[in-house]
């Protein structure tokens, strides 16, 4: 049998102002581009910009 395309994928977000990442899902049938978020990065101990570095 044919394994189906998933529709969920793990993917890396980056910060932008450390080298501190987190890993966690994303829907690719309801978010086609990459996604930024705002999250709280514990080596700078503030909320930074967070960026979708690639899937895995």
């Amino acid at each position: 049998m044919a394994k189906s395309k998933e529709a969920r994928g793990i993917i890396k977000l980056v910060s932008s102002e450390s080298s501190h990442c987190y890993f966690t899902q994303k829907n690719r049938n309801n978010t086609k581009e990459r996604i930024q978020l705002k999250k709280y990065d514990p080596t700078l101990r503030k909320r930074v910009m967070y960026k979708e570095a690639g899937k895995l």
